[in-house]
């Protein structure tokens, strides 16, 4: 993409996991997701870890998204009853980035071969803004936002955000 094509705009970064079990002091996925954004000069302006659960979900992303255009949920998209933050999100987005998940699920087979099946990975605008939900592990925070989520985050907003104030 040509670089005039993208606006001047700050990226703002939230990252939300999402965990019954971890707590802040305990989360190194978030931890390293927040390291990963500094380092690509994202400031990181809220995080929080939040349980499995419908609503606190739900509450958390408008939370997020009052305070970030780049909101990252972690966690909670597995397969066991419990996961719930695609259930969540999904219902929420105006508009879904599909190839999203499908980039991530195929950088995921390279790695971890067919098990990238079980990876529910989505992403989607909401109110001009940038939602990403990607799986809990370390390995799968760092390819997400190594690989696609910040090489591709200012086109993303530069598009979503377009007839925005």
């Amino acid at each position: 993409m040509e670089s005039n094509h993208l606006k001047p705009l700050t990226v703002t970064g939230a990252v939300v996991t999402v965990s019954s079990s971890r707590k802040p002091e305990t989360d190194t996925s978030g931890k390293a997701l927040i390291d990963i954004l500094t380092v690509a000069d994202i400031e990181v302006t809220h995080y929080t870890v939040v349980p499995d659960d419908l609503e606190r979900i739900r509450f958390e992303v408008y939370v997020a998204l009052s305070r970030a255009n780049c909101i990252i949920f972690t966690g909670g998209t597995g397969l066991t009853p419990d996961d719930c933050t695609i259930e969540a999100i999904a219902p929420l987005l105006e508009k879904e980035i599909q190839g999203f998940g499908e980039l991530f699920r195929l950088k995921s087979y390279e790695e971890i071969g067919t098990a990238a099946i079980l990876s529910r990975a989505i992403a989607g605008i909401i109110g001009g803004r940038a939602v990403f939900c990607i799986p809990g592990s370390r390995k799968a925070v760092t390819l997400a936002a190594r690989e696609i989520i910040i090489p591709e985050i200012r086109h993303i907003l530069t598009h979503a955000s377009a007839g925005q104030r």
